[in-house]
């Protein structure tokens, strides 16, 4: 029996504009609230635009806040960029690094996304680090050694469980409403531990949370959540819907 508390993540990616933000995070806050215990962890990564204002309305709820990228610098002339210490600065505790949006259009490498996760922790954030295949390296047979890649180039090497999260997203799954079946998600989810076993400990990989993020939505969450290794979801467009993402993070309950 598993002692990992399901994070339920949001990556509102670049949506929303003030009176949206605000909207969503107090729906939300006041769905928690109503909820009491909950046996779940929740967070939202909105746009740096909104972190302040949703932080202010998240105010006295469980709810946590994150951003979605960070640069690997505490600080310096790095225009247009945003800092970890500015973000735990803002409130946030948790950092989106990897993403396949941003290893796409931003050519990140393994060795920037460790260095972000690393920047991340040492400001005292939990950097959630996305790993995951192109359909064409799924195609391939690759996913496997795509991921080996990614985990050992990406995970910093001090890591713990108190201060990593993974999230696996298969490219080719994100926003398109495609899925891996059941067993092909716990596949490469156990994989994932094995992998990380290898790089901070067998107990620290235990006890870490690896999240599926690809198209999971309030129909395919339960079966998703039940597996042994999947630990939460890293949750695209249905976290901009209150009413689709609180689904999701109910489907922990029928684990």
């Amino acid at each position: 029996m598993t002692t990992r508390k399901p994070l339920i993540a949001g990556n509102w990616k670049m949506n929303g504009l003030g009176k949206d933000g605000d909207e969503l995070a107090k729906n939300l806050a006041e769905r928690i609230k109503k909820a009491g215990a909950a046996p779940f962890e929740m967070l939202v990564c909105p746009p740096f635009t909104l972190i302040g204002r949703v932080g202010e309305a998240l105010a006295g709820s469980t709810i946590a806040l994150g951003a979605q990228d960070c640069h690997s610098k505490a600080k310096g002339a790095h225009t247009g960029d945003v800092s970890a210490p500015m973000l735990a600065d803002l409130g946030c505790r948790y950092v989106i690094v990897g993403h396949s949006e941003r290893r796409t259009d931003h050519k990140e490498t393994d060795a920037t996304v460790q260095a972000k996760a690393a920047a991340a922790q040492v400001a005292g954030l939990i950097p959630i680090v996305c790993v995951g295949e192109t359909e064409a390296e799924r195609d391939q047979d690759q996913t496997i050694a795509v991921v080996a890649r990614q985990v050992a180039g990406s995970v910093p090497k001090d890591s713990t469980a108190a201060n990593l999260v993974v999230a696996y997203e298969p490219v080719w799954a994100i926003g398109t409403g495609r899925t891996p079946t059941a067993a092909e998600v716990q596949d490469v989810h156990a994989r994932i531990r094995r992998m990380l076993a290898e790089a901070i400990g067998a107990g620290e990989a235990a006890k870490t949370r690896i999240l599926y993020g690809g198209s999971m939505k309030p129909g395919n969450a339960a079966e998703l959540l039940a597996l042994a290794d999947v630990d939460g979801g890293l949750i695209g467009g249905a976290s901009l819907v209150a009413d689709d993402f609180w689904k999701i993070a109910e489907a922990v309950s029928k684990r």
